[in-house]
């Protein structure tokens, strides 16, 4: 018998039983499922940090009190005195390698106003200086970026997103007009280009004025963030360097003292990253793989109900002089035909399920190919592995009983 006339048995085996083989589907998809989307929600998140990360240049430096991603206790971090923005002008005089310094502070969150329109009271207020733009991948659309004048003489300006603008202004221009925050007045002289949203938080919803300004507005007890880029990617170690020696000396840190302050690269940050998503990729893996073990047991059960319930059929097929060899390959097939129709339909439905992060996340849509070939080529080996048993006690049987058999 060849392997076209076993495979048709074994399919016409699987529409007879209909609830039996949905239920051993049930439990491999299921199982498949959880492998699947899996996979795809960490590819999902890998490429939304990745996509998030590019925005800024390699060559992008971050200093901060706290590292931008926290695992495990973060109580060593909370009694780090605040970074202030002279020890920010004091590393923009001294640093040699460092260019386009920049502090990253949010002064407030509140309602913003120009004539009787009004935003919602969400929109952050930036304070930093004409560099800001630059280390964030903004590109002004309409009017211009900061100059030194505005931020050595605190000049009243700003600069809005779009859908600032959108709220207060319409389709109309907003530069050259008024708006009002917290009672203060103050001239929009540019509006970036629109950037969209990530995970449902708009990128053009935001104020940024000169650092000197809202500091004697809201006073400049902050604790600043510190952006600085490095005259090369390839120089980046040696700024790095450079701005660790600098900002120990500034802060006061003693010599074998460990720094009271984070340093990262966006690509130390994608590495930071890169070991959070293989941490929950073995956990799904391994999930997974667990399911996927009950899901095998169940198969063999009830592939082992099969071959009692079709005893006679057996009886029959042997004495018309079926081989051994025939029925154990007729029963592992079928075997093998319901764990794979079960891992296609879970790598549809994970890699469906898995993408609903995507859609949340508003990144591209993923499919894990190595996870799916590994999900096909795992399920044959399900096929087999938990085949062979009932496979083996279906060829063992006598033709003379089955045929007997009620």
């Amino acid at each position: 018998m060849n392997i076209l006339e076993i495979l048709k048995i074994s399919l016409g085996a699987l529409s007879d039983n209909k609830l039996r083989s949905s239920l051993t589907l049930l439990a491999i998809v299921i199982g498949v499922f959880a492998v699947i989307a899996s996979s795809t929600g960490v590819k999902v998140i890998d490429t939304y940090f990745k996509d998030t990360m590019s925005i800024m240049g390699g060559s992008v430096i971050n200093i901060s009190t706290r590292p931008m991603v926290q695992m495990g206790d973060a109580s060593q971090y909370r009694n780090r005195e605040r970074i202030t923005f002279q020890e920010f002008e004091q590393l923009q005089e001294r640093t040699q390698l460092g260019r386009f310094l920049s502090p990253d502070v949010r002064f407030r969150t509140t309602r913003i106003e120009a004539n009787e329109n009004q935003t919602f009271p969400n929109v952050p207020v930036y304070g930093s200086n004409e560099y800001w733009m630059m280390n964030n991948a903004y590109d002004i659309d309409d009017g211009r970026n900061f100059i030194v004048d505005d931020i050595v003489n605190a000049r009243p300006v700003v600069i809005i997103g779009e859908d600032v603008r959108k709220e207060l202004f319409g389709d109309a221009s907003a530069v050259g007009k008024t708006l009002r925050i917290d009672g203060q007045m103050y001239s929009i002289i540019g509006v970036t280009e629109s950037r969209g949203s990530i995970m449902g938080s708009s990128l053009d919803n935001f104020v940024l004025a000169p650092y000197t300004r809202m500091g004697a507005v809201y006073g400049f007890n902050r604790n600043v963030a510190i952006m600085v880029q490095s005259p090369d990617f390839l120089m980046i170690n040696e700024t790095i360097d450079e701005l660790t020696g600098l900002f120990r000396v500034i802060r006061g840190v003693a010599p074998g003292d460990p720094n009271d302050f984070e340093i990262a690269t966006n690509e130390s940050l994608r590495g930071t990253f890169d070991t959070v998503t293989d941490t929950l990729f073995i956990f799904g893996m391994v999930v997974g793989g667990i399911a996927l073990l009950g899901a095998g047991i169940g198969v063999m059960n009830i592939m082992l109900v099969s071959v009692t319930e079709r005893t006679k059929e057996i009886g029959i097929r042997k004495s018309l002089g079926a081989t051994r060899r025939a029925i154990v390959q007729q029963f592992l097939l079928e075997t093998i035909v319901i764990c794979q129709i079960g891992g296609i339909l879970g790598i549809i439905v994970g890699i469906g399920g898995g993408n609903l992060l995507s859609i949340w996340m508003e990144t591209s849509f993923v499919i894990p190919w190595n996870a799916v070939f590994v999900g096909v080529g795992g399920m044959t080996l399900i096929g087999l592995i938990f085949g062979v048993y009932p496979a083996r006690v279906a060829a063992r049987l006598d033709p003379i009983e089955c045929l007997r058999y009620e």
